[in-house]
């Protein structure tokens, strides 16, 4: 009894700030009843389902608050940034881009189209929401999602209004360019982070990764195995041309090779550094310096046209027991802490396990509505659970610290060691 009026207290405090955002009173009522259907029990998390569990004469008013009325989320995702900073950030916290699909029947809801799920490793019929996580430790915290909307809806403007979709989206994004955008939303809210992580899906695209650096921030992406790199050392040349005559625009000298053939080689060397396995599990990494081929493109005299090499950086693989290696590109310097690398990279773990709560145990994909609105304000709702639920878990934490017994790390505050390249941490960052 006195655990469920302590979680009753709890829930009341961490929603406050949230309510103050909403000024309507039905909508002030609405938002505890929609955020206690989703952490509560039952199967389903959409809103008939919670509507029977928790006010039977409320549905009309709890679908109106999420699908229909007339609201500005903004502010409520304002405020999430805040509670989320408060609860995770500092230096130590990196920014997990990623990506997480919504099975889906039929063609109307907004966004739906056959698409890759990575779960299911193959094409269905899906919604893509483009994710960013705040992830301090072993602790994510999602505060992003955004749907994707491919090329079969941008290109039929009568879906995209039946969908309720806003002008200034209707046309094509991608995903890259969704994510950056989140992220400016962050650095504009002056949330505290250290570090991106992205996987391969945005890694890939340089625009993607000269947005980050343009932006100030240090970051981690995966790539492809066949991405073109060149040793470190490499300077522009100049060669001539078939008849004697020097090029105007300078040329790499020795051509750029794949990410695979570079790391292997160095290996082979002895030139690349390893790191060994982390926390118990078998996976080693192994690091060279670099510099990607994304800066302009040339053809120099009979070779394949080829690009100019771009702003030094790491080169990281990291091969599993079952030899299977995944490589990422890394923005940190060259005298960073080469472990404080791997732990951002494994950093994807708690993004990936986020995902998961999100749509197994608060519903994320059970939102059986249409329209644009509703499917980001119930996206939005999930995500406030999920915050309210770390929150407890820190809460938690802490009580057991005050208790006389050996001390026992808080959890979500192992600290990942600070990593350059951001206008990092107004104050500490601690969690709580």
């Amino acid at each position: 009894m006195q655990q469920a009026a302590e979680w009753e207290e709890h829930h009341e405090a961490w929603l406050a700030p949230f309510l103050a955002t909403l000024g309507h009173k039905a909508r002030r009522r609405m938002l505890p009843l929609y955020v206690s259907g989703l952490i509560g029990p039952g199967e389903r998390k959409s809103m008939q389902p919670m509507a029977a569990r928790l006010a039977a004469g409320d549905y009309d008013q709890l679908h109106h608050f999420v699908a229909a009325g007339i609201w500005d989320e903004a502010p409520l995702e304002a405020e999430l940034l805040v509670q989320a900073d408060k609860l995770v950030g500092g230096e130590a916290t990196i920014v997990v881009v990623g990506e997480t699909a919504l099975p889906k029947k039929g063609e109307h809801s907004v966004g739906v189209a056959p698409q890759y799920v990575p779960d299911l490793g193959r094409n269905a019929n899906c919604q893509t929401l483009v994710s960013v996580t705040l992830v301090r430790g072993d602790l994510p915290l999602p505060v992003a999602l955004r749907l994707f909307l491919p090329e079969s809806w941008t290109s039929h403007p009568d879906r995209l209004q039946r969908a309720g979709v806003p002008l200034v989206r209707r046309g094509y994004w991608t995903k890259p360019e969704i994510a950056l955008a989140e992220i400016g939303r962050l650095i504009a809210a002056g949330a505290r982070f250290g570090c991106v992580l992205a996987d391969a899906g945005y890694g890939q695209h340089a625009s993607f990764r000269h947005g980050l650096t343009s932006r100030g921030l240090a970051w981690a992406v995966g790539i492809s195995r066949y991405q073109e790199v060149y040793a470190a050392a490499v300077d522009p040349v100049s060669p001539a041309s078939g008849r004697g005559r020097l090029r105007r625009r300078p040329a790499a000298g020795p051509p750029s090779i794949s990410a695979e053939q570079a790391l292997a080689e160095a290996e082979a060397r002895g030139e690349a550094r390893l790191i060994g396995a982390r926390e118990g599990r078998q996976a080693r990494f192994a690091v060279l310096r670099v510099r990607p081929a994304d800066g302009g493109a040339l053809r120099a005299g009979d070779k394949r046209q080829q690009h100019l090499p771009g702003d030094e950086t790491w080169l990281v693989g990291e091969r599993s027991a079952a030899g299977e290696t995944s490589y990422y590109l890394a923005s940190l310097p060259a005298e960073a802490d080469l472990r404080a690398l791997a732990r951002v990279i494994k950093a994807r773990r708690a993004g990936e396990q986020a995902h998961r709560q999100l749509k197994e145990e608060l519903g994320l994909g059970h939102f059986e509505g249409r329209s644009w609105r509703g499917l980001h304000r119930h996206a939005l709702m999930t995500m406030i659970a999920f915050a309210f639920l770390q929150s407890r878990r820190l809460a938690r934490a802490r009580q057991r610290l005050k208790q006389p017994q050996p001390a026992l790390a808080a959890a979500g505050s192992e600290a990942v060691p600070p990593v350059s390249g951001r206008r990092a941490g107004k104050q500490d960052g601690s969690p709580g």
